[in-house]
């Protein structure tokens, strides 16, 4: 069989797949003709497409305003964002279908302004997931997006944990999904259709630790910085496999190829933004299984040596859910989600006002 591009050679040879990291419709398009099988959505996402492609969305807009005379501006940015997720939704339905819904999903991301209110959380999952039987829904792991990961498995929703970056983050999620999946089974509910997702955002860990690097200082290997990412992903990875959890691990935030290249032979997905969907495309990255080659020692010392977060994002136990808000890359990225929602609402308002 010929391949398209390596990226689809990944996803015809491995157990590996890729998602298209934004839910504009064409780069969701391109994504699938290589093989993608998924899409997400957050806050900045919606707010670039929307951006990128205002001219094909005002029509939307302003129909959604006349439609909804009583909404405010909020309120018309989450019908849009709503339908942007429907309508990813649809184009992926073929390969939700022909996969017997294991694949076909594109992810809507719950208000960031609730990182701290499960039940506000678990509401808002819950109507999502009901607009679509191919939509994931993305709670933060805080302490209180556990809870809500928990009870929203346990309503039947497909969740993906995001603002997720390191294993006591992940395993707390897939402990939180198995106690979910559990009551169900309890009650005879039926687990079929349930494909949990757990992101680490593996490019925001060597973000992270890039800013706390500069700020103080530190000089270490720079493949110590650019791998720190990769090893945090795969030691979760480990994990999940001798527990032999349901959810399904997603690299995200990609910033270096090792974040797609390294986790090739996974059984895993890798969501990647549409930039950088082209260069992979166009690369000659050979498609060999990466994903138990263990990254070197020397980096991970000199990781543990230099950054004191490094054990948090690292170690199994490296923090408890009640601090999983206060870690730098997650303050990090609620700050840039909070703000991205702002702008997107930023871009609605003019017609809101002016018609």
């Amino acid at each position: 069989m010929s391949y398209k591009s390596p990226l689809h050679q990944m996803s015809q040879t491995t157990p590996t797949q890729f998602w298209n990291d934004n839910c504009s419709l064409d780069d969701l398009t391109f994504a699938i003709e290589h093989g993608a099988v998924g899409a997400t959505t957050n806050p900045v996402i919606v707010g670039q497409v929307l951006a990128a492609e205002l001219d094909s969305y005002i029509p939307l807009i302003r129909e959604l305003i006349n439609r909804n005379p009583a909404a405010t501006e909020d309120d018309i940015a989450w019908l849009l964002n709503e339908q942007m997720a429907q309508d990813g939704a649809e184009l992926l339905r073929p390969v939700f279908v022909a996969s017997d819904g294991k694949a076909g999903y594109i992810s809507i991301q719950t208000n960031a302004k609730y990182n701290r209110d499960a039940k506000l959380m678990v509401d808002q999952a819950v109507h999502f997931a009901g607009l679509a039987d191919n939509i994931m829904v993305k709670l933060p792991v805080t302490a209180a997006g556990v809870k809500a990961v928990e009870e929203s498995t346990y309503r039947g929703v497909n969740v993906n944990a995001t603002v997720s970056f390191t294993v006591a983050q992940a395993l707390a999620v897939a402990e939180a999904v198995e106690r979910g999946l559990a009551r169900r089974e309890q009650e005879g509910l039926d687990n079929s259709k349930m494909h949990p997702v757990c992101t680490i955002m593996v490019g925001r860990v060597e973000d992270f630790l890039r800013d706390v690097m500069n700020t103080a200082g530190i000089i270490v290997d720079p493949n110590a910085i650019d791998m720190s990412g990769v090893a945090v992903f795969k030691r979760a990875y480990a994990i999940y496999q001798e527990n032999s959890y349901r959810t399904r691990l997603l690299a995200a935030a990609i910033r270096n190829h090792y974040h797609w290249s390294e986790f090739i032979g996974g059984e895993v997905s890798v969501t990647i933004p549409p930039v950088w969907i082209r260069r992979f495309v166009n690369s000659d990255i050979t498609v060999v299984n990466r994903m138990n080659n263990p990254v070197d020692q020397s980096l991970l010392t000199q990781l543990a040596k230099h950054f004191p977060a490094w054990k948090q994002a690292y170690e199994p136990n490296g923090m408890q859910p009640q601090e999983f808000a206060f870690f730098g890359a997650t303050k990090a990225t609620l700050n840039q989600f909070l703000d991205g929602y702002d702008k997107m609402v930023s871009i609605i308002r003019p017609f809101m006002i002016n018609g």
